[in-house]
């Protein structure tokens, strides 16, 4: 297998000897034209020689970067995934893919046009975590590309992701959750912040919950569904009810005597208001944080109140999951076994409870040291 490289008018092509048809006995020839000088376009020959040797030549094509991932998007994605992260694969592609790579020609995009984006995006304020979200969605729709014969490599495997900055953990103490507690009293989500906070269970457990998973006389709640809602052009708006992501998610939490006090006036002030306005009581299968029509509370409403709340308290930068945080920071310091805080907030494994929380509980290095002076120290001699 021979190849040339054919100069006209300043622009170089490639010319594949690609030998005989068996069938016909005519020589076959492949024309490429390349972007780039003439040594580029040496590399390139060597590189598809080398290919047809090894039986895997992949001929480029006019074929952009937004056509594929558009295609991949409807042919791969959206009848394997959830719903919800369709929605999130689609939002990273239209934001940040397409505005940057989209009239790329695929086989020329290259690694350090990829890896400058990710510097650019950093330097608006892009967080670490969003750009690898966008690096391991543009890894999966090229390896698709690789995959389907679209191109002979992925260009991710030479681009490099910003590395994880896990972000400053704010918890609240005593304090700022009475102090908080207090000024939802007269909210629509006081029963909601106030399970939130007394549970550690995340906003979509919560608010996935029906009447049916909550026993107030032996004071348990089962956590078996997790809701997130979906608004889409082509779908419009829905709520999605889905099984949690592990094993260690689908579990029951004992809940404070308290907390089954606050639910239960939220339940006999739910029906009050059903009563007057003439509908019927709840029933089992009606969820526990609603309103009055029975729909849900939405997520992004829940999580709009929890900011306005915590400005008026003055607690600014407490975020809605800082109530998850602070539930679990409060047991370690109480001495409550990590693996009860595990099973309590549905972690897949202890090693996350004990790398989240170890490190917010004060002393526990000091006790640790002090633990091992009483053991070697404070034991009896040997004789010698």
């Amino acid at each position: 297998m021979r190849g040339t490289i054919v100069t006209r008018n300043g622009h170089h092509s490639i010319v594949l000897d690609k030998g005989r048809d068996p069938v016909t006995g005519k020589r076959r020839q492949e024309w490429i034209a390349v972007k780039g000088n003439y040594q580029e376009a040496e590399d390139q020959l060597d590189e598809m020689i080398h290919q047809l040797k090894h039986g895997n030549f992949v001929k480029p094509t006019k074929l952009t970067v937004r056509e594929h991932f558009n295609q991949w998007l409807d042919s791969y994605v959206t009848p394997n995934l959830s719903p919800a992260t369709v929605d999130l694969y689609r939002t990273v592609v239209k934001k940040h893919v397409l505005p940057s790579l989209g009239d790329i020609v695929l086989a020329e995009l290259k690694p350090h046009t990829i890896q400058k984006i990710y510097s650019e995006k950093l330097k608006s304020g892009l967080s670490n975590r969003t750009v690898q979200i966008i690096h391991s969605i543009l890894h999966k729709g090229l390896e698709n590309a690789v995959k389907t014969g679209l191109i002979l490599r992925n260009p991710m495997v030479a681009v490099e992701c910003p590395k994880s900055q896990r972000p400053e953990m704010i918890t609240m103490n005593e304090t700022d959750i009475h102090l908080l507690l207090e000024f939802a009293r007269s909210s629509p989500y006081y029963s909601l912040f106030y399970t939130l906070l007394f549970t550690g269970m995340r906003r979509s457990e919560a608010l996935a919950l029906k009447w049916a998973d909550v026993d107030l006389l032996l004071l348990k709640v089962s956590v078996n569904k997790s809701l997130s809602y979906l608004n889409t052009p082509k779908d419009g708006s829905r709520i999605l009810l889905k099984q949690p992501k592990t094993k260690k998610s689908r579990r029951n939490i004992s809940i404070t005597p308290s907390n089954a006090v606050v639910l239960r006036e939220h339940h006999q002030k739910q029906d009050e208001m059903r009563q007057s306005l003439g509908q019927p009581l709840l029933k089992d299968d009606d969820f526990v944080f609603s309103d009055i029509r029975g729909k849900p509370y939405l997520p992004n409403s829940v999580t709009h109140a929890w900011i306005k709340l915590v400005r008026r308290c003055g607690l600014n930068g407490i975020k809605l999951h800082s109530a998850r945080h602070s539930h679990a920071s409060l047991l370690m310091k109480q001495g409550v076994h990590p693996k009860i805080v595990q099973e309590r907030l549905g972690h897949a494994s202890i090693s996350i409870t004990l790398d989240l929380y170890s490190h917010v509980v004060p002393g526990l290095q000091e006790a640790a040291a002090m633990k091992f002076d009483e053991i070697i120290i404070g034991s009896p001699k040997s004789a010698c």
